[in-house]
């Protein structure tokens, strides 16, 4: 096996954790109530912005000109999703400007976000790069499932169309590539330590949807 996929057999329970969990079964029937959706927006642009710096500071350390092309592009992508898409969002489930700019990162969210920034800046190319993947690589397969059971009308079909699109799909499995070959090329030491880093990852984003699911704030309060 290729070191990505010894990386989703080693953490392919959490996956189905993820994939199985309530927000993404109600989101594929469409019934998932608006107000944690509107909760899991929010601080979804708040990670993205937080993501996009992450994507930037590897294309920094990469150590390929094509690489260097592959996470600036990134960073720009992160940043246009959280600006079109969740605009959109936004307008759609009634979220203000001013709601927005009010509402501080949830424990989940300043968790994720300061784990992938720390990383980021702390961390050799092939950590970071592992840090990073989850995100891509969980959100592709979620939305490849979720578009097999979408039902019809789904007021989420715009969030479940960007994350099964071949576009997004492509640009995934590009990245799943950059790791096998960084991975290849690394000693015992950075594999062990990609390992860890993709598997916290992955446990933040199981963290990141349950948080949005019941809407958890700072200390627990909801």
């Amino acid at each position: 096996m290729t070191f990505t996929q010894t990386l989703w057999q080693k953490n392919l329970e959490l996956y189905e954790k993820i994939q199985n969990h309530p927000f993404n079964r109600e989101m594929a029937l469409g019934t998932l109530k608006p107000e944690v959706f509107q909760h899991y927006i929010i601080q979804d642009s708040h990670y993205l912005v937080a993501y996009g710096r992450a994507l930037a500071v590897a294309a920094a350390k990469a150590f390929e000109a094509d690489d260097i092309i592959q996470f600036s592009e990134g960073a720009k992508v992160a940043i246009i999703v959280e600006r079109s898409l969740h605009s959109e969002f936004m307008q759609q489930f009634g979220i203000t400007k001013q709601q927005f700019e009010q509402t501080p990162l949830t424990l989940a969210c300043h968790h994720y976000t300061s784990f992938l920034t720390a990383t980021a800046w702390s961390e050799s190319y092939p950590i970071v790069l592992a840090a990073l993947l989850p995100c891509f690589w969980i959100y592709a397969e979620i939305g490849k499932d979720i578009v097999q059971h979408s039902q019809k009308n789904n007021p989420y079909q715009a969030w479940i169309d960007t994350y099964s699109g071949e576009e997004f799909n492509t640009a995934v499995n590009n990245i799943i590539a950059t790791v096998d070959q960084v991975a290849s090329q690394a000693d015992a030491h950075t594999l062990e330590k990609m390992h860890n880093a993709y598997r916290r990852g992955a446990e933040l984003e199981w963290l990141f949807w349950d948080s949005a699911y019941h809407q958890r704030q700072w200390l627990g309060l909801d």
